[in-house]
């Protein structure tokens, strides 16, 4: 593989900007045929000539203009990636990846995303299996996973499970279907068509035993994937669909639909998956005490 010398196009960088090999060499402190000999070395290893010569100015080609734009970038990131250790603003959006596992409903998400977000913050959001969204953060290609699912402790990966809190569910369905199963609820959820999370995650879990516990024996009339559109279904009138209590005004304005019933004993919990046992991210901390704080309070 070939490596590109940053001395040499820190020195090339610097002349391009002072103009002059001169005035390049009294700033960099170097005699100025040490200058002149880094950037012909970076000119034989790009095969190209950088500067040309009219009359005492120096001019950049063509490439050396192309040269010129990445070292502008490549530099200004390093001294913004020296002022971000130190703690300084950059003056460059704050980049959050987050990873939110479609288990997920897409309304819990964004008010969990919603306090990190900001002219200053410039998100990432990958919507993936917790698996895979695992793997990523365990690569540091991810800042956070939200998920309602904790870390297994025997999954081979270094992270730490932050819980951001739990509510219990609602019971939602079309006006029309609401209108017959209010009453009675839930003895009248007996027989009624419903919508199950296609995983065998913590909600599906919670919501069997609960029909066990209450013997109903509910139609499942679907099994959804997709948290979205599990609710444009019930908005249909395709059958109902539970979801976290936290979010049922923003569930019932936005789908049209009603809460026919709540279900106290069926416990939605909340986590944030750090690859840090100390958060520092800003956004990541941000995130965590507006959920313990507001949201889940």
């Amino acid at each position: 593989m070939e490596w590109l010398n940053y001395h040499h196009l820190f020195y090339f960088w610097v002349a391009a900007r002072e103009g002059s090999i001169t005035r390049a060499a009294t700033e960099l402190r170097l005699a100025q045929p040490t200058v002149s000999a880094q950037i012909k070395m970076l000119e034989d290893a790009l095969g190209e000539r950088l500067f040309h010569r009219e009359g005492r100015r120096l001019v950049l080609t063509d490439v050396g203009q192309l040269a010129r734009r990445y070292a502008d970038e490549i530099f200004t990131l390093g001294r913004e990636f020296r002022d971000a250790v130190r703690g300084r603003p950059t003056g460059r959006p704050l980049r959050f990846a987050v990873g939110l596992a479609n288990a997920v409903p897409k309304l819990v998400g964004y008010r969990l995303l919603k306090p990190a977000l900001g002219p200053g913050v410039q998100l990432v959001c990958v919507e993936d299996t917790r698996e895979r969204l695992f793997a990523e953060l365990a690569l540091h290609n991810l800042d956070l996973v939200l998920s309602d699912l904790p870390l297994d402790p025997s999954a081979q990966i270094r992270a730490f499970n932050h819980v951001l809190g739990e509510c219990d569910v609602g019971i939602f369905a079309s006006p029309r279907l609401a209108k017959r199963l209010r009453r009675g609820f839930p003895r009248s959820l007996d027989g009624a068509p419903f919508m199950l999370p296609r995983e065998h995650g913590p909600l599906r879990r919670g919501l069997e035993r609960w029909f066990e516990t209450v013997e109903v024996r509910p139609v499942i009339v679907g099994e959804v994937d997709d948290s979205a559109l599990i609710k444009v279904l019930g908005q249909g009138g395709v059958g109902l669909f539970a979801a976290p209590s936290v979010i049922h005004r923003e569930i019932c304005r936005q789908y049209d639909v009603v809460r026919v019933g709540r279900v106290p004993s069926v416990l939605e919990r909340f986590y944030a998956i750090s690859a840090e046992r100390r958060l520092k991210h800003p956004a990541v901390i941000a995130i965590t005490e507006s959920a313990r704080r507001e949201l889940f309070s």
